[in-house]
């Protein structure tokens, strides 16, 4: 008896253009994985999540809403488009309610956000700390937080940045262990002690 011969996978993955994708491409490619993102050209897929990077956002988006004005929104993984060639999805996001025109909409314009949240995941770090941060203060996104757990304690952090109009960079602004407590972009106080995580 022979072995039956292998075949290759029969999906074919879509072969990206000389110059790379546009915004344009990531919504009208046929049978994307969910929270595909665009950056510098390339379709970034999302790999599994820890149930830190989960119940992290759902801490912050209810701490948000709870004490976000009227004029503005919070929404969880929707892509922001920075440029023709970048379009990321932040993990939270705070956005002007003019900007939000039904339940059908797919993206928001960068200057229709005020805040983005990028929470760290293992397959994303250089992406999270160094790549994102950078193209959303390009894009002129004021405010960026970076969520992390700690060592072995399993403890967040969240570092909060704001835009310097001067550099068009992020500046640290604080770091936060326990309580997440900040004026801007509208007055936040947020638990974010171990406790309030594993409580989720």
């Amino acid at each position: 008896m022979t072995a039956e011969p292998t075949t290759a996978h029969s999906s074919r993955w879509p072969v990206p253009p000389q110059d790379g994708y546009t915004v344009d491409d990531l919504f009208t490619l046929p049978d994307l994985p969910p929270h595909t993102e665009l950056i510098d050209g390339s379709l970034v897929f999302v790999s599994p999540q820890r149930d830190f990077h989960s119940t992290m956002i759902d801490l912050l988006m209810t701490g948000l809403r709870s004490t976000a004005p009227p004029e503005v929104r919070v929404r969880r993984e929707m892509t922001v488009v920075l440029d023709r060639r970048n379009a990321p999805e932040p993990d939270v996001s705070v956005v002007r309610t003019e900007a939000i025109t039904g339940l059908d909409v797919t993206r928001y314009q960068a200057a229709d956000v005020l805040l983005a949240v990028e929470v760290v995941s293992l397959d994303s770090e250089a992406r999270d700390r160094e790549a994102k941060p950078h193209k959303y203060a390009t894009a002129g996104i004021p405010h960026f937080w970076l969520v992390e757990m700690t060592g072995t304690d399993q403890h967040p952090v969240v570092r909060v940045y704001e835009l310097d109009p001067v550099t068009k960079a992020y500046a640290l602004t604080g770091i936060h262990h326990d309580r997440l407590k900040t004026g801007v972009p509208f007055p936040v106080d947020v638990d974010i002690s171990a406790e309030a995580l594993a409580a989720l």
